[in-house]
């Protein structure tokens, strides 16, 4: 049995994804092998939060060259959009990042 902590690797911070704390949205890595029912156990679980909606998409890896030969591949990931309840508090993890 995975942990809440095994599902939820790091949160995403970019730009965009700051953005949208302002609507609830938050982003994290989560395990390849998640289900959006155990992400959302995982993020009501970790921050004490209700969760409305979750919407996930695998991100593949960037080709990449150390030199001439041979090509490589970043690894590919699953990232996860966490859409919180109305009522539901905000996570204040994000709160100093905007």
């Amino acid at each position: 049995m995975k942990t809440a902590y095994d599902i939820i690797r790091r949160p995403v911070i970019t730009e965009q994804s700051m953005a949208d704390t302002e609507m609830k949205k938050y982003v994290f890595e989560v395990a390849k092998s998640a289900t959006k029912i155990d992400i959302a156990k995982a993020v009501e679980e970790i921050f004490g939060v209700k969760v409305s909606k979750v919407n996930t998409l695998n991100v593949t890896g960037k080709m990449k060259r150390t030199g001439r030969f041979p090509a490589g591949r970043q690894a590919s990931w699953k990232k996860a959009v966490v859409t919180l309840t109305a009522d539901s508090k905000t996570i204040e993890f994000f709160e100093g990042m905007a």
